[in-house]
């Protein structure tokens, strides 16, 4: 059983199947994360920033590969952190998801298994 946290929260894409398949995970477990749905809210740099220190990430593992924006923007082809930071806060599809927060940690959840170890 796991026991009552006091924050949950999901960096959610409607669209993503992935993303969709993390927040049935957690509502099969009796939890209902806050739903942040980064698309449409947009993080700033200064949360980028704090969620990729805690995912012990640099900007390019947190890069969603294939995405015709980052094509766009010469983004797989060498680009510094800085460059994909940057292109993050202005362009949220950029970031892979989903990404999931607790008070223990926070994951990208693929597989969605991967939200177990911060339960």
């Amino acid at each position: 059983m796991i026991g009552v946290m006091s924050k949950i929260t999901i960096w959610h894409h409607t669209s993503c199947g992935s993303s969709r398949g993390a927040l049935e995970y957690l509502k099969s477990k009796g939890l209902e994360p806050e739903i942040y749905l980064y698309i449409k809210e947009k993080p700033g740099r200064t949360e980028l920033e704090s969620i990729l220190k805690q995912l012990n990430m640099k900007p390019s593992e947190l890069l969603r590969p294939g995405e015709k924006k980052g094509e766009e923007l010469g983004l797989y082809e060498g680009a510094s952190e800085e460059a994909i930071l940057q292109a993050m806060s202005e362009h949220p599809i950029l970031i892979q998801r989903p990404i999931v927060i607790t008070e223990k940690g926070a994951v990208l959840a693929r597989p969605k298994n991967k939200i177990d170890a911060i339960l």
